[in-house]
């Protein structure tokens, strides 16, 4: 049954996953908030409601190596796989934003982790406000520089579908009620699943966190990112998957350890998992500059790909 557990909560976090970002983004256009402000803050925070639901639901349930692994996973899912991926299929362009911006503020967060982590092995309520304060500073830094831009930054029709602006408000609020629910059943379920599949495999939270529920909450990413590879449209760049792990670690992270401070369970988080993912974070910069510059290509891409199977090679046998 874990299994069943399992697939159903993602698909019922996939669904309401889905209805959210509808729901928000119909709102916002109701409250006349522009395109690219929508962009840039409400559908990547409700891309990462999954994450966030399952953190917050596993913390509560006194499993803090699923809240930590699964956001560690799920950063570490997105380069390795997610822009693997991508990239195999279509090659990528680098935008000035990720190398000034982007990308050197997912590092600072992510070495801010590991040091909130190594210091006293828990996240704390305070620590959590200091993330979520981070990740304010940063929209304010990407919204301000959107418009001061002589040419704002178009936000794609796939990530911000315009027809939403005309729904109704009796609509926006079934939705919102479908997603809602749909994240909060599919968290229970994942979580119940998780652990009971850890226990049945004999491994720890922690494995499965970091592997299947990290790649299952990483879906809507996948998808989005294969699909737009596919159509050979730019709607998923290097950018946005970045921005997808600031706001992983800042509100996810953050917003958890408000709601319940997050523990260090297993040491393997602080000398294996947590170093992962600053190699993934960290060898982007060589991949995007060396041999061809501002360019993601296909054998840069293959090289995430395997480097992503490996790494789930040795969770497991470790």
């Amino acid at each position: 049954m874990s299994v069943v557990f399992i697939l159903l909560g993602l698909t019922l976090l996939v669904v309401g996953g889905e209805f959210l970002v509808r729901s928000s983004v119909a709102l916002s256009f109701r409250l006349h908030i522009s395109k690219m402000v929508i962009g840039l803050t409400v559908v990547s925070f409700a891309t990462s409601t999954p994450e966030l639901l399952v953190s917050v639901q596993a913390a509560l349930d006194g499993f803090s190596d699923i809240s930590l692994g699964n956001v560690i996973g799920s950063n570490i899912a997105n380069i390795g796989l997610v822009l693997g991926i991508t990239a195999i299929i279509s090659s990528l362009e680098i935008d000035k934003d990720f190398y000034k911006i982007n990308w050197p503020f997912m590092m600072l967060l992510s070495v801010a982790l590991y040091f909130i982590l190594n210091s006293g092995k828990i996240i704390t309520r305070v620590e959590g406000i200091c993330l979520l304060l981070a990740l304010v500073v940063y929209l304010w830094v990407i919204i301000s520089r959107a418009k001061k831009s002589r040419e704002p930054k178009e936000v794609s029709s796939d990530e911000v579908n315009v027809s939403l602006s005309k729904t109704s408000g009796f609509k926006i609020s079934i939705w919102l009620l479908i997603g809602g629910v749909a994240l909060w059943g599919g968290s229970e379920l994942l979580v119940k699943g998780a652990v009971d599949l850890a226990q049945l495999m004999g491994v720890s939270e922690r494995v499965i966190a970091v592997t299947m529920i990290a790649i299952g909450t990483s879906v809507p990413e996948l998808a989005a990112s294969v699909i737009a590879a596919l159509k050979k449209e730019k709607a998923i760049s290097l950018g946005n998957l970045i921005g997808s792990n600031i706001f992983n670690i800042a509100s996810v992270l953050g917003i958890t350890a408000i709601i319940q401070p997050i523990a260090v369970v297993s040491e393997q988080v602080l000398t294996s998992d947590i170093f992962w993912m600053l190699a993934f974070s960290g060898a982007i910069i060589p991949l995007a500059f060396l041999p061809k510059r501002y360019i993601l290509s296909r054998y840069k891409g293959i090289i995430l790909f395997v480097s992503y199977a490996v790494f789930i090679g040795l969770i497991f046998s470790s």
